[in-house]
């Protein structure tokens, strides 16, 4: 990916980013929670949440650095103790964003899979954009699923863990960016086979 194809990348990854974030705000608001509509969060106005790291710096360094393209956009706040359903509430808000993605996924490798449909001299582009954006967005799902904080897999996984793991709770609370930088750097591959298979499911064709 070069020049403006990198540039198109970055562009898809902010508005996934930004679906993702809706995503959990919407979710939260289904569940009794309405922070982040009072907070002016359930837009899909990506200046109301770009992140300067998650959204430009990592990217930017995730691709100069190994080809792909990955990052987040700011936390949609939400209040769990507003959620109705307390026991499963936040693990549902945390599903509900890489589920869009994978949902976007889905909607694209349909277009890419049906692109012989449209003229000869549009399948090119068709074929790469939806490739681009499915890549993307399933690497969002996957990503975003490890569970690191702040990732949603970790919100996931502190629903799951009895009261006697508490301390692993907050030591990963208190450690966790520091961990998920190291694991972006130096693990993140470890994804890759997840992430191929996927993607040959959803489009038809090898990544």
């Amino acid at each position: 990916m070069q020049g403006i194809d990198f540039i198109f990348g970055i562009a898809a990854l902010i508005m996934s980013v930004v679906v993702h974030e809706v995503s959990h705000g919407q979710m939260a608001l289904f569940l009794g929670d309405g922070t982040a509509k009072w907070s002016g969060r359930l837009t899909l106005n990506p200046i109301n949440h770009l992140d300067l790291f998650g959204s430009i710096i990592l990217p930017v360094l995730t691709f100069l650095s190994g080809g792909f393209i990955i990052g987040w956009a700011k936390p949609v706040p939400y209040n769990p103790y507003n959620l109705k359903n307390q026991k499963w509430g936040q693990a549902l808000v945390a599903l509900a964003g890489p589920g869009a993605n994978i949902i976007i996924a889905l909607i694209f490798g349909i277009l890419a899979r049906n692109a012989g449909m449209f003229p000869a001299y549009l399948y090119p582009a068709i074929i790469n954009i939806s490739a681009l954006i499915v890549s993307i967005n399933i690497t969002l799902a996957v990503f975003n699923l490890v569970p690191i904080p702040p990732l949603d897999g970790s919100k996931i996984l502190f629903s799951l863990l009895p009261f006697k793991w508490r301390d692993a709770q907050f030591f990963l609370e208190k450690y966790g960016f520091i961990i998920l930088i190291f694991f972006i750097l130096f693990l993140f591959n470890w994804l890759s086979p997840i992430i191929k298979i996927l993607f040959t499911i959803i489009t038809g064709f090898g990544l």
